[in-house]
């Protein structure tokens, strides 16, 4: 099955660049671009793209407040795409208010183009794209923003649902550990992971992994200042 994308940036050469790089792969299909957030939305709306590449800081509409719309859209508005955002350096003050908002992930600029590609199958398949030593650092950056204990009355009582291998695979997850590096640790299959993974978001009513390593910090799975 053929991947849509969309392509939300200011920059226009930015958007040329991604635009022929992902239209070279069989399975991508560039089927719009848009200049700042509120343009992406409408053309997203009127496309239906399954991934939206959106750009973290842009004239008009930033991409966080235009993530928030498309992944809570309005009464009526049924398509809801996965977005990914861009960003120039690696913990912007806004990704970690785009993976709350429900952002799939977030990918740096130059990053190789074989990443770009890769991070845009990961997203389309349903998977969160947030690479380990990324995931320290929101973390890290997380701790100092809140305070301890913040928000986390809610978010600990849906704990109870989880067995004790499930939490203890949540807090690899939130520690930036990848299934490979899960698997090794707690000596289990590669599938078997995935398959706690899976469960784990089912029961904690969560979109992906990014959602997941949200909750893990505002329920205090992982301590702050322990990652």
């Amino acid at each position: 099955m053929t991947i849509r994308v969309i392509i939300v940036d200011d920059q226009a050469m930015v958007r040329a660049g991604f635009a022929a790089l992902l239209a070279a792969q069989t399975d991508i299909d560039v089927v719009g671009e848009a200049p700042d957030g509120r343009q992406g939305i409408d053309v997203s709306r009127r496309v239906h793209p399954d991934v939206v590449l959106m750009d973290v800081r842009m004239p008009e509409m930033d991409g966080l407040a235009a993530a928030r719309e498309l992944l809570d859209p309005p009464v009526g508005v049924t398509h809801v795409p996965r977005v990914l955002m861009l960003t120039t350096f690696d913990v912007d003050d806004y990704v970690y208010e785009a993976l709350r908002a429900g952002a799939s992930g977030f990918l740096l600029k130059d990053a190789p183009p074989a990443d770009l590609i890769s991070a845009v199958r990961v997203v389309a398949a349903g998977d969160a794209l947030l690479a380990p030593s990324v995931t320290r650092r929101l973390i890290a950056d997380f701790a100092r923003q809140r305070p301890s204990g913040a928000g986390r009355g809610g978010a600990a009582l849906r704990l109870n649902g989880l067995t004790p291998r499930e939490t203890e695979v949540l807090e690899l997850i939130a520690r930036g550990l990848s299934n490979q590096e899960i698997a090794g640790q707690l000596v289990l299959a590669e599938q078997t992971v995935k398959t706690h993974i899976g469960r784990i978001l089912a029961k904690l009513d969560l979109r992906d992994r990014a959602q997941a390593v949200i909750f893990a910090y505002e329920a205090g799975v992982v301590v702050a200042g322990g990652a």
